[in-house]
Order: C-alpha cells, then structure tokens, then sequence
C-alpha cells in the first residue's frame, strides 16, 4: 500500500491496511456515501425538502451532509469539487474521521439532465474537476465500457493520462466502471463482460498506479464473487443504483458481502431515504451482520414511526425485493 493512502482518512487507512494483511472482518466493510450527483444531474440531483416537497436548495443539500459527517458511520464522503470546498469552509469534517474524496471525472453516461438522453448514449470521457486544484488526496474515477474496440481503447487511454496526472498531483483514486451504455451486449454478459475488462485494464498498471478499491454494478452473486475471487489484494466494492425498496438497500449490501464485496458507495438510496442517517445506520448493521436485511427492514419502520415520520411505501411494499439481481441471489 502506498503511503499516499495513508493520508486520505485514519479510519479508512486502517481498515485498508487490515485488508491489505487479510487481517480484516465484517466491520471493516467501507461504507460511502456518494454525494456527487449534482456532477450528474446538477440541479435537479440534490434531492427533495421532505417538509415543502420543494427541491433541495445547496444549503439544505450541504446540512444533510453535515449530519451524515457528524454520525460518522460512513467511511468516506464523495462530493463534487465545489461541495466538498463549501464543506471544508465550514469546517464540516474538523476531528472527523470521514475522509474526503472528490469526482474527479464526469464522463457522459453519468448526465441525467432533465430533456435529454445522454445515459442512452455512447459514454464519451469527460472532466470538470482539475487535478492540480483538487481539494483531497483522494478521489473518484468512472469508465463506461461499451464492447466496441475504438470506444474502449479511447477510454483506457483517458484512464492511463489520467493515472499519470493522479500521481503527478499526489492524488490517489478509486475506480468506478458502470455497466455498458449504448451496447449490443445482452444484460446476462454484462458480468462477465466487466470482470474482463476491468482485469485486463489491472493488468497492465504497476501497483503503485493501481486504484485504492473498485466500485462496480451488481449483476449477480456467480459474476461478482468471481471478480472478488481473482485477485485477494483487490478490494472490490458495489454502487448502490436507483433508490429502490428499503430492502433492495439492505439485501444489496448483503449479497454483495456475501459474494466477497468490502465497500459501498450509495448515493440515491441514503439520498431518497425518508431519513438517510436511519439508513446509513441500518446499513452498518447489516455490514456489520448484526442485522439480517430483513431485520433491518423493521428496526428501519420502528424508527421512522418513533420519529413521526410517514414511509414513502407501506412497509410490506418496502419489505419486498424488487432489483432483479437481487432475485437470483
């Protein structure tokens, strides 16, 4: 491990330190909350007023993230440059063992711009965030591959210019890849199809230009665990998608756990939840395995209901399984 890592948070270096060693257990499971979305669908990402039903304004979006930093349940927190610059003028991560950790690319299958299709389009890479200017040592890079060669060629090449100024600029990185955007592969590839690309792509870096730990999607519990199988140094973790059931969260982390996952970065499902802290605590319950997902499910109702707060969906509704991956697991 790089003594670079070491600088990007004392509680996310341990627990990497313990995976690097293969000393590591259940609560050491890396929990990230992926506050980024405004690098994605800018205004209209920052999530919903449950009082006026109204769309969040920056001070109310900057307060939610305040209070998931002071739970301090998460391991990191993901946010785009200028959030994460508001934050830290705040003072918001002072004696905090969140690390900090920035988008550093926001290639075009990410956009979810109100009137347009990019997510249906061809991923074309793309940064906003300047390296040399970057406001942490640590910090998030996404690839989209497509299965065709000029694409995928053109993508690992921004990967590697990328890499070089990474390191050039002192800043370590974790690697997200989405599952295909404007493919021909059928969906029962896109596993295997990713798992080969992404390994491909490791192949070829020294270790020192090697991503801190993976995000990927979720296609299923045989795809997964033999990413995780391949290579025990690698650290391998899930992005969480759409919002979906209570349950689909939890059983989520669950099966991906199960399958030999070690991290999680959840945006919209802590974002959308009826009280994202609740949540996140029930999350860790889950990572932690002191909580079934089901279990979870219910201590998440009580909670809401000691708090006042009505659920979005009934609670057999919320209890259910609706993500089909999380089908066949």
């Amino acid at each position: 491990m790089s003594a670079l890592v070491h600088e990007i948070g004392s509680r996310l270096a341990r627990k990497l330190a313990r995976m690097s060693a293969g000393e590591d257990g259940p609560t050491d499971f890396i929990l990230a909350d992926a506050k980024d979305a405004d690098m994605a669908g800018g205004l209209s990402a920052l999530g919903v007023n449950r009082e006026t039903g109204r769309a969040c304004t920056l001070p109310e979006f900057d307060a939610a993230i305040g209070e998931i930093v002071r739970q301090d349940l998460i391991d990191i927190l993901l946010a785009s440059v200028s959030t994460l610059e508001r934050l830290q003028s705040r003072n918001q991560f002072d004696n905090s063992a969140v690390a900090q950790a920035v988008r550093l690319n926001d290639t075009s299958d990410l956009w979810r711009i109100r009137g347009a299709d990019y997510e249906k389009q061809p991923s074309v890479p793309f940064a906003t965030a300047k390296l040399a200017q970057c406001p942490a040592t640590l910090g998030l890079y996404s690839m989209t591959f497509s299965g065709d060669a000029c694409h995928d060629a053109e993508a690992l090449e921004r990967y590697r210019r990328f890499r070089e100024a990474a390191q050039a600029n002192g800043v370590a990185h974790f690697l997200e890849v989405f599952n295909p955007v404007g493919s021909r592969l059928d969906k029962v590839d896109y596993g295997p199809f990713l798992n080969d690309m992404v390994s491909r792509a490791l192949a070829g870096m020294q270790t020192s230009e090697r991503p801190v730990f993976l995000k990927l999607a979720y296609n299923g519990a045989s795809a997964f665990e033999e990413l995780c199988r391949y290579d025990p140094s690698l650290v391998v973790g899930i992005m969480g998608g759409s919002s979906g059931t209570t349950r689909d969260c939890l059983e989520l982390l669950h099966q991906a756990q199960n399958a030999g996952a070690r991290a999680a970065l959840f945006g919209r499902k802590i974002l959308d939840a009826e009280h994202p802290p609740g949540m996140v605590e029930m999350m860790r319950a889950v990572t932690d395995r002191r909580l079934s997902p089901g279990e979870a499910v219910d201590h998440y109702h009580m909670m809401l209901e000691s708090r006042g707060i009505v659920p979005r969906r009934p609670y057999a509704t919320d209890s259910e399984i609706t993500e089909p991956a999380l089908l066949e697991g």
